[in-house]
Order: C-alpha cells, then structure tokens, then sequence
C-alpha cells in the first residue's frame, strides 16, 4: 500500500511524515514555497517528544505520478480546493482507488463520491500549523493525533481495517466507524467556532458566539433530521494539547489561513453548511449566515484578525436581516 497524501500542509505534512518515519511507503502532492523546501530539505516535523525529518516523493501535480491499484489517497486540503483536486485526480488516472477525505467539514465526501465510487471519510483531530515552507508542527501528546475513519456513505470494509492498522502502527488513535458522518457532523460543530476565534480577540466573546453559533446549528441539524456523535472522541481522552519546544501555535486551520494569506477561507463549508441546510429546511440562521460574511471581510484583509468586537458581527446580523 502505497499512500498518497495530497496537500501538504499543517495536517497532511504530520501525516505523510509519521507514515514516513514508520517505514510506509508514502508520496506527497504540494505546491508553492512548501513544495520546492520539501524537494529541497525534506519535511520537518516538530511534536511534544521530538523533531525529525521526513524524506519522500513529493509532486507538484497528480499528473506527476503513475497510479497503481492498490494506492490509497488522502485528501488533506481544505474544502475551496477540494473539486479542482478531484478533477485533477480524475484526470491522472485515479479510478479505483480508495480516497479518503482527512478533511473538516461534510462536504467533501460528497464532491469526491461524484468521481470515484470508492470514499471515505475521516474525522480528523490533530492541531498542527506550520508558517514556515518545510515545517511542520503538532500538539497532541502522548500520540500525535486522533482519526474516526469508514466508508461513506456508511459502513466498515477491509480498506477501513487495513487502514487503521497502518495508522495505529504510525502513531494515531484510530476508530473505525460504521457511521463516520456522525463523527463529521459532531466535528463540524466544533469548527463553528474556527472563524469566531480568528475574528474576536475576547475569550468571553468568543464562548458567547460560539454558543449562539453552535445552539442556532443543532436546531437546524435537528431540523434537517441529521444526527450526530452526542459524545466527544473517545481519543480526547487519551490526549492532551502540550508545548512544542521553540513554537508558539498559530491556531485554529482558519487563522492559519488568513495569517498566511491565502485569500479564501474554509468558513463556508462549516458555518455555512448551516446556512445551507438553514435554506433547504426554511430555517433561519443570522449568526452562522453573519460569521460567513465577517469571514469575508478577513479573508480580504478589509479586517485584522482578532479586532472584530460585539457590535461587528451585531450589526452584519442586522445589515443582513435589513437586505432580505
């Protein structure tokens, strides 16, 4: 089993890199800056415990590489990236093989089954960020990270079990999962609050949208008749977020991307699953609605990170409900 880890940033990096130092055969796609330090000096990965390089293939584009059928590819960029990633695939040659979706949100799955007959969903917990090409770093201790992984729609196959033992033996929590989805959708909650950290710098306002945000979010879930993992991960138990020598954590997948200035957000595939299935089921949803606008403005740069108070998401509600 060959796996091809495609989007080598925060959390593709830290998986190819454990795969690596536990001797699977792995290749990466990347671009940019991360791409030519990668080809140059390998990937360095930073933890609680160590840090250590990785060396493996790393390309450009899907292009660049001769499938075989018992490859395995991971999805590990955000969701904006997903279709031009899946079309890429489809154009190389990728038919059979199994994709699996290493990605927040529930929206991913669903764009790849329309290419490939054979995907799956992971629900990923591993806070990783990296602000330098080549560098990547996680914070869990004492593993590196924590997946819930099965077929999607549903169901648990010989990938799924042949999978979870390859990752068990690379350093992370694996539980396989009849129903992943609802581990997505218990993971997507939580992801409401990645663009009210980035956009408020009170820690009190941050927990008072968030709990508007996620309370407007259960009533529309309920409301579209979705269930979801009432439990935390079993993994968190297990885990705990812990210094790494020499980094100071950027945050949440949403600050890091406006930090780098990437010029869009993943806001929409999280907040706005909400308004999405807020307008299918007639249901209202001005805070999630309000937080993918503000989240707009801070993809742009018309706003600082961390600068927005009360009345700016208070009045985007307002301005929203005025224009309806």
């Amino acid at each position: 089993m060959r796996i091809i880890v495609y989007g080598i940033g925060a959390v593709g990096g830290a998986i190819a890199a454990q795969l690596s130092f536990a001797g699977y055969e792995v290749a990466g796609i990347a671009r940019g800056r991360q791409l030519d330090a990668i080809r140059t000096a390998g990937l360095t990965l930073s933890t609680p415990q160590d840090t250590r390089t990785a060396r493996f293939p790393v390309h450009a584009d899907p292009a660049e590489i001769s499938f075989k059928p018992d490859d395995v590819v991971f999805l590990t960029m955000k969701t904006p990236d997903t279709l031009g990633a899946l079309q890429r695939l489809n154009a190389a040659g990728v038919a059979g093989q199994p994709v699996f979706c290493f990605q927040n949100g529930v929206a991913n799955e669903a764009f790849a089954l329309r290419f490939f007959a054979n995907v799956y969903g992971a629900t990923v917990m591993l806070p990783a960020d990296y602000d330098t090409p080549g560098q990547v770093a996680a914070y869990f201790a004492p593993k590196i990270g924590a997946f819930d992984i099965g077929r999607y729609p549903s169901g648990i196959d010989d990938t799924v079990e042949k999978l979870a033992g390859v990752l068990s033996a690379s350093g992370f929590i694996v539980d396989p999962r009849d129903n992943v989805m609802s581990s997505k959708y218990r993971k997507l909650l939580a992801n409401l609050r990645n663009i009210i950290d980035a956009a408020l710098g009170e820690i009190r306002l941050q927990q008072k949208w968030y709990a508007k945000a996620r309370t407007e979010a259960e009533a529309v879930l309920t409301g579209a008749g979705i269930g979801w993992d009432k439990t935390d991960a079993m993994a968190r138990e297990e885990l705990t977020i812990s210094a790494v020598p020499g980094r100071a954590r950027v945050g949440s997948s949403t600050l890091q991307s406006i930090v780098r200035g990437t010029g869009s957000l993943e806001t929409d595939f999280l907040n706005g699953e909400i308004v999405l299935l807020g307008r299918l089921h007639g249901m209202a949803t001005p805070v999630n609605s309000a937080l993918c606008r503000l989240s707009v403005e801070l993809a742009s740069g018309r706003m600082q990170p961390q600068t927005a108070g009360d009345e700016t998401i208070v009045s985007l509600i307002d301005a929203m409900s005025a224009a309806r």
